[in-house]
């Protein structure tokens, strides 16, 4: 990906590379590009609705658990509906992403969404994050870039590791509801590189009448030579927790007087989680081309125990459910790019980018009904291989200093191996796709930009979907799904630092899926859904007051609906239960103002439709989070965390279905929710050395 910059540093160092003397044959003195303390993103991305939140600006962010801090990006949000181990539940661009389907997500350049999961299609779980060793999120959404393949469609996020560390650091927090988290991490030099260590402890019981008992064990290692465009790493990481689960409970039961708000109905819902990593990377930049080769094993392992209906299947024993995963992840990842300039002058310069992707999943999971975590039917039990190899071309084009272009096309083709405990849902299968994408930035003014997006990406499907002939619960039959399924994506956006010390993006777009088929890990199969059509526009403004005021604003509205296939019967242009459609947040951050900082963000999660016909909605929520800290000297620092701080009684999510409780006679039709949790305080004091 080209950058361009016109930054006094950036002229300053290409005067003092001018002026160096010869090197040797076998040393090459790269161009680097050199970033001030700015806001502007002009000139460094290819869309209104892409960018990059540096390390700083995360570690501002009060976060009550890892997987928020993919909240940086601009109208996303990440929410809780069970145990504090299970992955979040994401919103973005009108989609409930459920735990992850439609928004990639990788960490050190390794993939976060786990495909034909045995609770859902993309599980996405982060809790295996470090937050203080996190250097960038990079985030883009929509399917606008050749490099992107499945689950980016709504938008893809990076997080990077640090090799290096600035300081050592040791941490402890304290909190309410026997929380405590301990980190250490440096970064020693050795033998010529860096070895980087992070250990990270932590419990959580957490508000709930029977406490989450989640606790954690967290760890990274990782050396390194060289710079990260020129250099290679090498990375094991190890994240083990468990946890029980205060589920969405109906609000029947709360109105009534027979449950609090934070109580919980199956006792022994819970889970334990496990994932370990091997990684390495390699990259290789001249002034001519640039190279990079990167390679992961990782092996997930998680144990779920659910119960979101209570009583209505299974009077006598209820209807807890388990569902078992057991993978192990392997990828190749590579790219060579040419730098080109095509005048004489070098106004007109070119990035020539060819890549590829392979990924091989090996996966036993299953579907059992349990009573206290003890087994009592199967449901299903498969091993599933899937393989996935892509092949990708994109050229950047500088034309002018007002004008640029990507154009990328990318293809990909998938292979399903389904061999279960029925005949009649086992079997093999494959699907191909080729997804184009062009994208144009065009400044006639020195200091606002604006963008036309399209391109076409995809989901992949569950495996067991793509071979099922029968309905593991019912026996019914039912058809098989494609493996891929295409979306189409459309955006025009707008940047502009016009207004002094300002930031401020503005995108529209529209979003189109040829289906919402999703895998139902609850009931064991593959849900077809109608085609779906998204519009919405976003707004992010960022303004650096002073030097120690910072204040942020982000808002997004989005509208989602079925189109043509099977709408909802006597419903025109059904709602898509969950859909997100307003959001917004509202930071205020204070640094370098002597030892003191500190932080206020509002976050507003807006109503969504819970049934096709619009005729039961959620709740808005709105939660205020803040910190402040002060500095001890110069290595030793003082935090107090806020969660909740207006304490509002709100949900962190709502869903509407049948369920039965013990003393029912018959289903009931209710919202059940999951609240957010009061407020909390918690304490940390940091030492760096």
């Amino acid at each position: 990906m080209l950058r361009f910059t016109r930054t006094p540093v950036a002229c300053a160092a290409a005067a003092l590379l001018a002026s160096a003397p010869a090197l040797a044959d076998d040393f090459v003195l790269q161009r680097v590009l050199v970033e001030g303390a700015r806001t502007s993103q002009i000139g460094m991305t290819d869309s209104a609705s892409s960018g990059t939140v540096g390390a700083k600006a995360l570690e501002q962010r009060t976060v009550y658990r890892p997987g928020e801090l993919l909240e940086a990006t601009p109208g996303l949000i990440a929410s809780q509906h069970s145990g504090e181990g299970k992955a979040n539940q994401f919103y973005l661009r009108g989609f409930n992403l459920d735990h992850g389907t439609d928004l990639a997500t990788w960490v050190d350049g390794m993939p976060v969404n786990q495909r034909s999961h045995a609770h859902g299609q993309g599980w996405t779980d982060l809790n295996f994050l470090i937050p203080e060793i996190v250097t960038r999120l990079d985030y883009r959404k929509g399917p606008y870039s050749a490099t992107d393949g499945d689950f980016a469609s709504a938008g893809k996020a990076s997080i990077s590791y640090a090799n290096r560390l600035v300081s050592p650091l040791a941490s402890v927090t304290l909190g309410q509801d026997n929380y405590a988290r301990t980190v250490l991490a440096a970064s020693p030099e050795l033998a010529g590189g860096n070895l980087l260590y992070a250990l990270e402890l932590m419990k959580n019981d957490g508000p709930w009448t029977r406490p989450d008992g989640y606790r954690k064990i967290n760890a990274v290692l990782r050396y390194s030579r060289g710079y990260a465009n020129n250099g290679w790493t090498v990375s094991a990481m190890h994240y083990q927790g468990h946890w029980n689960a205060t589920d969405q409970i109906p609000l029947r039961a709360v109105a009534s007087g027979q449950l609090g708000r934070f109580d919980a109905i199956d006792l022994s819902d819970g889970g334990e989680a496990e994932r370990s990593s091997i990684s390495g990377s390699w990259r290789r930049t001249t002034q001519e081309t640039a190279s990079a080769l990167s390679a992961y094993v990782i092996r997930n392992r998680l144990d779920l125990y659910s119960n979101f209906t209570y009583f209505l299947n299974d009077p006598v024993n209820g209807d807890q459910f388990a569902q078992p995963d057991r993978r192990v992840t392997t990828g190749l990842d590579g790219s060579h790019t040419w730098h080109a300039y095509k005048s004489s002058d070098g106004k007109v310069a070119s990035d020539m980018t060819v890549g590829f992707q392979l990924q091989n999943d090996n996966i036993f999971n299953g579907l059992y009904d349990t009573r206290a975590r003890r087994r009592i039917a199967t449901t299903r039990e498969d091993h599933i291989v899937e393989t996935s190899g892509a092949l990708y071309v994109e050229n950047a084009t500088k034309w002018s200093e007002a004008l640029r272009t990507v154009v990328g096309l990318r293809a990909n083709r998938y292979r399903f191996d389904v061999d279960g405990d029925r005949l009649a849902n086992a079997g093999r299968a494959s699907d191909s796709l080729v997804t184009p994408s062009l994208s144009v930035a065009y400044g006639p003014w020195q200091h606002t930009e604006l963008y036309f997006n399209v391109g076409h990406g995809f989901h992949s499907n569950d495996a067991r979907g793509t071979v099922a002939s029968v309905d593991p619960k019912t026996l019914d039959p039912v058809d098989r799904t494609p493996g891929l399924v295409r979306s189409r994506g459309l955006e025009l956006g707008l940047r502009t630092v016009a207004i002094p010390k300002t930031e401020t993006t503005l995108s529209v777009y529209r979003l189109d899926f040829d289906s919402e088929l999703t895998y139902i890990g609850d009931a064991g199969n593959t849900e077809a859904g109608d085609p779906s059509r998204r519009y919405g526009v976003e707004l992010s403004n960022s303004v650096r007051a002073n030097k120690w005021l910072t204040l942020n604003f982000d808002a997004a509205y989005a509208r989602a609906r079925s189109r043509g296939g099977n709408p909802a019967e006597g419903v025109k242009n059904a709602r898509i239960p969950g859909a997100v459609e307003g959001v917004a947040q509202v930071g205020l951050t204070v640094d370098r103002a002597g030892p003191w900082s500190g932080a206020l963000r509002l976050r507003y999660f807006g109503p969504r439709p819970l049934i096709e016909d619009d005729s039961v909605r959620s709740h808005a929520s709105l939660t205020l989070n803040g910190r402040i800290g002060y500095r001890i000297g110069k290595d030793m620092r003082l935090e107090l965390e806020g969660f909740n701080l207006t304490n509002r009684r709100d949900s962190a999510i709502d869903y509407y279905y049948a369920s039965r409780l013990q003393n029912e006679a018959e289903a009931v039709d209710d919202i059940h929710f999951h609240p957010i949790e009061p407020r909390t305080f918690r304490l940390s004091l940091t030492k760096n050395w």
